[in-house]
Parts: C-alpha cells; structure tokens; sequence
C-alpha cells in the first residue's frame, strides 16, 4: 500500500472511528436502559404480588381475631379488607398476561365468597350465636383462606421467575454492551497503530528526499 492510500485510510478511520464508537456506545446504553426499566417493572410486579399474600394472611388473621374478642377487632378486619381490595384492584391494572388473570380472577372470586360469609359470621356474632361464628370460621372460611393463599403464593412465585429471568437478560445486555465496548477500542487501537505507522512512513520518505536532493 503507498503512503498516500495509507495517509487516506488512516484520516478515513480517524473520521469514521468516533462515529461507529458513539453509535455503539448509545446502542448498548439504550438496550441497558431498556432492559434496566424491565427489571424495575418487574421488581414492582413482584412487590405487589407479595403485598397481596401477605394482604390475604392479614386478612384472615384479623377476621379470626374479631371472632374471638366479640367484635372489638372488627374495624381492624375492615381496614385490612380495604388495603386487600386497594392491592387487588392495583394487581388488575398492572398484571395483563393469561396465567397472572386467572390467577386474580381466582382469587378475586374466593374473596367475594369469603366476604359473603364473613357478612353471616358477623351478624351471628352480634346476635351471640358463637357456635356458628366458629363453625363459620373454622370450616369453609378457612377453605377458602387456603385456596386465596395459594392463589397469592403461585401469583408471587410466578412473578418472580419472570423477574429472575428480566435480571438475567440485563446481564446479557451488560456483557453485549462490553463486549461491544472491547471491540470498538481494539479498533481504535488499530487505527492509532495505522496512524503512527503511516506517520513513520511519511517521515521516512521525507528524510529519503532530502538525502537525495543535491547539497
């Protein structure tokens, strides 16, 4: 290659080399960026998908505790029933896929049941009836406890397997990213190499043509 064709590479690359770095650079930082905000939906995903577990043992545990102190925890079971029904209706707005609406549909029908039996818990409660309050509470509210609870725990698992695999097509993205990085400075390595070897050419041809002009 003449010095020319190198002297014309070499200002070639110097021209194209930052342009194909950047591009790679805002290409690996858009796919972390994407990839960055999949993680984080997904972490809220599986947040919420706990906050309904532990909403649905609340739940039962302070229906169980009005049952057993004539009422005095009841407002304490409302509160919980109306975070329950906040997390529920928050959990229909975010999850969209097939297995996370049935489970909701699921769970959202064995809560109604379990209200509509509470309603008859409660009204014995107030007329003294304990015997009924606990065959109430103890046989299909407890039923339907259990299938609720299920319910939020293969929400929650479901959930975060899919956040597990959201962090690893990050670190995918990551090493794709710095894999991209290493190769652009490889060549920017060759281009500098390019460079000084063009430039010790053109040097080297400038001392040949002053030895050879006469003095």
């Amino acid at each position: 290659m003449t010095i020319r064709a190198k002297l014309y590479v070499a200002i070639l690359l110097t021209v194209v080399g930052p342009v194909i770095t950047i591009a790679v650079a805002l290409h690996g930082m858009s796919r972390l960026g994407d990839r960055f905000d999949e993680v984080q939906q997904r972490s809220e995903r599986t947040a919420l998908a706990l906050a309904l577990k532990f909403d649905v043992t609340d739940v039962n545990g302070w229906q169980t505790a009005y049952g057993y102190d004539d009422g005095a925890s009841r407002a304490r079971f409302e509160a919980s029933v109306r975070d329950f029904r906040r997390d529920l209706e928050q959990a229909r707005l975010m999850f969209g896929d097939r297995q996370e609406r049935e489970l909701l549909r699921d769970m959202t029908s064995d809560f109604d049941r379990f209200i509509d039996l509470d309603l008859l818990a409660y009204a014995a409660l107030r007329e003294g009836d304990d015997a009924r309050v606990k065959r109430i509470f103890l046989g299909p509210e407890l039923r339907l406890f259990d299938l609720m609870a299920g319910h939020a725990q293969a929400l929650a698992l479901y959930e975060m397997r899919r956040a597990r695999g959201t962090e690893q097509a990050f670190d995918n993205a990551r090493e794709d990213a710095r894999r991209g990085l290493i190769a652009v400075a490889l060549g920017a390595a060759l281009v500098i190499i390019l460079l000084l070897v063009t430039a010790v050419d053109i040097a080297r041809h400038a001392l040949d043509r002053e030895q050879r002009v006469p003095r």
